[in-house]
């Protein structure tokens, strides 16, 4: 399995770059593989990240992306809750790219 050099340990990830193992996960490996990315995580991106760990504490399950503009949206508000919004935060795709930041599995639904 692959690996991610970081703070001096190695942290496995699959095929897609998704951490392995969900206890390896901390917000500094989030920043790190969003500078990775080319990105600067915002209060908005971590609004976003956090919702996801939440969720996937609750349900078990990393909500692909039509869930997951609902499900914001219900909680943050339309402005928030909607495909555009998201999109801007996580250009690779939100569901995918804020959950592999998130340190959760690929969402279900997404090739």
């Amino acid at each position: 399995m692959a690996h991610i050099d970081f703070e001096g340990k190695q942290v496995e990830i699959d095929e897609d770059g998704y951490v392995a193992n969900l206890d390896d996960w901390t917000e500094g490996l989030a920043v790190y593989m969003a500078e990775k990315d080319g990105l600067t995580l915002t209060e908005s991106h971590w609004e976003v990240i956090n919702f996801l760990r939440n969720y996937y504490q609750k349900y078990q399950i990393a909500p692909m992306i039509k869930i997951l503009v609902k499900e914001i949206g219900k909680v943050m508000g339309p402005d928030k809750g909607n495909t555009k919004y998201l999109y801007e935060l996580f250009p690779d795709g939100p569901a995918k790219q804020a959950c592999r930041y998130a340190g959760l599995p690929k969402p279900t639904g997404c090739v």
